[in-house]
């Protein structure tokens, strides 16, 4: 859980600033001396092309944050970082930018898009109706065998929300939504939100950095998986579109706190 610290002692009480909510706080840069967690080794594929791992990998790096909003790639560190050349580097940035992760300009290079608190309620606003509706399907076309495995998928996200690993959390959380998507058996509708997915997956991210919204996910896809099971169609559209609801707009509040910390900031 990110908490955040007090004033230091000495600061007068009129200068103390407001602390920031958890997710935000979270989003921020790290403080000078801060250490980041390690991360394992980035390892590329012979039988996959590397413009498209490298796109793969540059997107999870947007999602937790890692390159952040706004910011320029920096080729040359990424190429060293991933140990590919030039060439399928910006094969990668193009890809993301026909995802709408990545702006490319002639002249000052590829930069990293802002997702704005409006951007976001959009496309949540989208993918509640998308994804409540292939619920609703699911409900009744979903073979017992594909419950199954979604019911297990669900008790290992569910264990990994309990050791707080993020990483290992929001990976199985992306699956069950796909699961569902998949389980309405139609084509129309998984290409759809296939294509969404790629934009709303680092809203997604963000939401579970609020500890409270985290903790609220965890139940909505506990009565998600019951409706399933209950084959109760109704039940199931209506907790899964207020599930996307509520992510829309933790996600969106999260972004307004961004941009105003960033004007404050601007400001002073």
């Amino acid at each position: 859980m990110v908490s955040t610290a007090a004033p230091k002692s000495g600061v007068p009480a009129a200068r103390a600033r407001k602390p920031a909510s958890p997710a935000v706080a979270a989003l921020k840069p790290p403080p000078l001396g801060f250490k980041r967690t390690s991360r394992p080794k980035t390892t590329l594929s012979r039988r996959i092309p590397f413009s498209r791992q490298v796109a793969d990998t540059l997107r999870d790096l947007i999602i937790v944050g890692e390159i952040p909003a706004g910011s320029r790639v920096l080729e040359r560190a990424l190429c060293e970082r991933l140990k590919v050349s030039r060439t399928p580097l910006r094969e990668a940035l193009k890809l993301l930018e026909a995802e709408g992760l990545v702006e490319i300009s002639q002249n000052k290079g590829a930069r990293i898009m802002l997702f704005t608190p409006t951007e976001a309620m959009n496309l949540f606003e989208v993918l509640s109706g998308l994804e409540s509706l292939a619920a609703e399907i699911a409900a009744i076309r979903m073979s017992d065998a594909d419950l199954a495995a979604l019911e297990d998928i669900h008790e290992r996200m569910c264990a990994f929300y309990r050791s707080g690993e993020k990483a290992r959390y929001f990976e199985l959380n992306t699956a069950i939504h796909a699961a569902i998507v998949r389980g309405a058996a139609n084509p129309v509708l998984v290409a759809t939100h296939a294509g969404l997915m790629l934009r709303a997956r680092r809203g997604n991210y963000m939401a579970i950095l609020d500890p409270m919204r985290w903790a609220e996910a965890v139940d909505e896809h506990s009565a998600i998986i019951a409706a399933l099971r209950a084959r109760d169609a109704e039940r199931a559209r209506h907790v899964w579109r207020q599930h996307l609801e509520r992510t829309g707009s933790t996600v969106s509040g999260v972004l307004d706190g961004v941009a105003r910390d960033a004007a404050a900031a601007a400001s002073r």
